[in-house]
């Protein structure tokens, strides 16, 4: 599979390329990586993209742990390989379990979640398949995370859809990862 939308070395960049690159640089990420190499064909939507991502991965309400399960959810519904190499070894580093990180590869069910990444997995799962959640899954949510947190949700489902979007059809190149590549 052919990256289509590869790096652009600096020296080729527009100016505006160039500015929405170094913001990216210069944030959290630290390199210009993942969605951001094909994005930057539209410098704008890039940094519009970059604040919402930097905002969701970095600082949502439901923190680290908890975003990270709802990015691995929806990586692996659009078989994402690069949000995945990216994503699972931080989920593992911020607690999630490798048997969850694991049954989520394979599309399983994992067993044994604490109640707060039930109601996540459970919430991103319908939303993901169904295209929307259950009254029920809605309440669990609302009651663990209220209405912020549970905005914060729909933001990252929708975000690293949007990311899984750019990138499968810019069949982005996969970075090297600890993790194992999603199974097909």
């Amino acid at each position: 599979m052919t990256d289509r939308l590869g790096p652009i070395p600096f020296d080729a960049m527009t100016p505006a390329q160039r500015a929405a690159a170094q913001a990216v640089i210069d944030g959290p990420r630290g390199a210009l990586y993942g969605p951001f190499v094909p994005l930057l064909r539209s410098p704008e939507l890039m940094a519009a993209a970059q604040r919402m991502g930097e905002y969701l991965r970095y600082r949502s309400a439901l923190g680290t742990r908890l975003s990270e399960l709802a990015i691995l959810v929806t990586a692996r519904h659009w078989n994402q390989q690069v949000e995945w190499a990216i994503h699972a070894p931080i989920a593992a580093q911020s607690g999630i379990g490798q048997d969850v990180i694991d049954a989520i590869a394979r599309h399983d069910v994992p067993a044994g979640l604490a109640p707060d990444e039930q109601a996540v997995f459970d919430f991103c799962h319908e939303l993901q398949r169904d295209k929307r959640v259950t009254d029920g899954t809605y309440a669990a949510a609302l009651a663990l995370f209220g209405e912020h947190g549970v905005t914060d949700l729909m933001g990252l489902n929708g975000y690293y859809t949007f990311l899984a979007m750019v990138m499968n059809a810019a069949q982005s190149a996969v970075p090297p990862s600890t993790a194992a590549p999603l199974p097909d």
